[in-house]
């Protein structure tokens, strides 16, 4: 619970940026990017890193195919991504 309400605090913290999030297709945006975000920072990802890895692995990959969205995921990225990284 403990981890859970950290990773939220980052959203109280930013809430007055929200408020420029002006369409529900910027709020829709907005929510994707910290969804990924969040999820990277849980899994002991560099958030930076992981979505240039997905910027550049997806436009190449069908994502209609569950086994390709599988190479993605967190647990399937390469070492140079996570955090003792740096």
């Amino acid at each position: 619970n403990n981890e859970a309400e950290r990773l939220a605090k980052s959203f109280a913290v930013c809430r007055k940026n929200f408020l420029f999030s002006n369409t529900p297709r910027g709020a829709k945006s907005s929510a994707l990017i910290l969804t990924i975000v969040t999820t990277a920072m849980a899994n002991d990802l560099n958030p930076y890193r992981y979505l240039v890895y997905i910027f550049q692995k997806a436009p190449n990959l069908n994502l209609a195919d569950p086994e390709q969205l599988e190479q993605l995921m967190p647990w399937n990225t390469p070492e140079y991504i996570r955090l003792a990284a740096e």
